[in-house]
């Protein structure tokens, strides 16, 4: 169920309409004028990763913006990926900590 961005052609006005069906696309009018001449915008792509994927791909000797050590997940990941680069196997009890700490469990043993 795609969701699909428009842009009013009369008013200009831009919108989103969730399609159930694709024979729906064809029917869609601006909710500002009614007006059905429409152009579809092209929406911003999220393509997801594995983790697997993200690890590969990260590089631990690259500066990363603040918002990037706000997210637990990301430290995890990190933290894995030193530990590769560096040839360590820190074993079971390093992942299960690293579980812990990125879901926040980690608080409640405290």
């Amino acid at each position: 169920m795609p969701i699909y961005e428009y842009e009013c052609k009369s008013c200009g006005r831009r919108f989103s309409r969730l399609v159930m069906k694709v024979a729906e696309a064809s029917g869609v009018r601006c909710k500002g004028c009614g007006s059905s001449d429409l152009g579809r915008l092209i929406s911003r792509v999220v393509v997801m990763q594995t983790e697997k994927s993200r690890l590969e791909n990260l590089d631990t000797g690259k500066s990363q913006d603040e918002n990037y050590y706000r997210d637990s997940r990301n430290i995890g990941l990190w933290a894995k990926k030193r530990a590769q680069d560096l040839g360590a196997d820190l074993g079971p009890q390093f992942e299960e900590t690293l579980e812990k700490a990125r879901s926040g469990k980690i608080l409640d043993e405290l």
